[in-house]
């Protein structure tokens, strides 16, 4: 058993397409979403601002736009530069306050332009919103008015959150599910064709050893898989996570099992290595989207969330969640784990069903 054990890690590191799938494809996403998204920053994009005016307004938008972090500012450039890099997509909009902006004069300019590139949705709705929002608040002080209502926000957690911690999460549940699914069905399905699956059955090795040998090297993968994420999000992008990593650990584990189970799935349905490649495809991708990798599941329209909400993925990510970013216990939901284990039993038992060591 051991020895399987060893010999199945030697095998995986020396497949660079399932090492690929398993390692470098989760961390690069990790990296990439580090980068736009880690160490808590939440701008949108960048805006050139060319303020004109040296009012004592004009000089507090600015502060409180540089302030703001909702954008990145780049104040270094004339109104036609600004015109030439908002053509090259290199910034979002161009905010310019005119001569005079702010002076108590008649003739003193009332408005700030913002000259915008419609493709870049979210930094314009991101600088017009701003804008709006100082310049009303600017109004009341100025007229010494008081708002009659305002927001009264209570968070139900005091704990720093941001959008990278969600990321990092949804990432490990990526991990698995790629390295599990894809690389269970395609090693498998490979096995069956080179007949070495029907090898086996002639030596005195039994056959569940070598499967069981199969799913802890896997599951001993995973470990690595969620390791090198964890580490790469907290040490290099700074992601928070406030719950018990040893648990994060057991979850990613029995999700391991899960999509393992999913994977012996596919290479029992499929007659070849193509199809059970295309078949894993077919099944990871959509999940990776809808399922809650990258955004919460309930911004999807109500009758698609009725469905994703039971993936095998989704139940999985809510607990991992629960787990790492709210410090709760993934038991306070007795649903999401009877779901992911009723995923686990239906697909073994397929499997045992429609297993065969050869495709004779």
């Amino acid at each position: 058993m051991l020895k399987l054990f060893i010999t199945n890690l030697k095998m995986m590191v020396r497949g660079r397409q399932a090492l690929f799938w398993a390692l470098a494809f989760p961390l690069l996403f990790t990296v990439i979403f580090g980068y736009f998204f880690g160490g808590g920053s939440v701008t949108v994009g960048t805006v050139a601002l060319i303020n004109n005016s040296k009012s004592t307004l004009a000089q507090n938008y600015e502060k409180a736009l540089n302030e703001s972090g909702i954008l990145k500012v780049k104040k270094d450039v004339n109104e036609q530069e600004a015109r030439d890099l908002l053509k090259k997509n290199q910034i979002g909009a161009i905010v310019v306050v005119p001569e005079k902006f702010g002076e108590m004069s008649p003739d003193a300019p009332r408005q700030i332009k913002i000259i915008e590139d419609p493709s870049n949705a979210q930094i314009v709705a991101g600088i017009i919103g701003f804008t709006n929002q100082f310049l009303v608040a600017s109004d009341f002080q100025i007229a010494n008015i008081k708002p009659s209502f305002s927001v009264n926000e209570e968070k139900t957690t005091q704990k720093p959150l941001s959008y990278f911690d969600f990321i990092l999460m949804g990432l490990i549940g990526l991990a698995l599910m790629n390295a599990s699914v894809q690389g269970i069905a395609i090693t498998m399905a490979n096995y069956r064709e080179d007949k070495i699956l029907k090898r086996i059955t002639t030596t005195p090795l039994k056959t569940w050893k070598f499967i069981v040998a199969e799913i802890l090297s896997r599951l001993f993968l995973n470990l690595i898989q969620v390791s090198f994420i964890l580490a790469i999000g907290h040490y290099g992008f700074h992601a928070h996570i406030y719950g018990n990593i040893l648990l994060i650990y057991a979850f990613a584990l029995l999700g391991g099992l899960l999509f393992q189970s999913i994977g012996f799935t596919v290479t029992a349905l499929s007659k070849s290595t193509d199809s059970a490649q295309g078949m894993s495809i077919f099944i990871t991708i959509p999940m990776m989207f809808l399922a809650g990798v990258f955004f919460p599941i309930d911004q999807l329209p109500k009758w698609l969330f009725s469905i994703v909400q039971y993936l095998p993925l989704a139940p999985l990510l809510r607990m991992i969640r629960q787990i790492g970013l709210e410090d709760t216990s993934p038991f306070t939901n007795p649903l999401n784990i009877i779901i992911v284990g009723m995923w686990i039993v239906i697909m073994f038992l397929i499997s045992l069903w429609r297993f065969r060591l050869s495709d004779e």
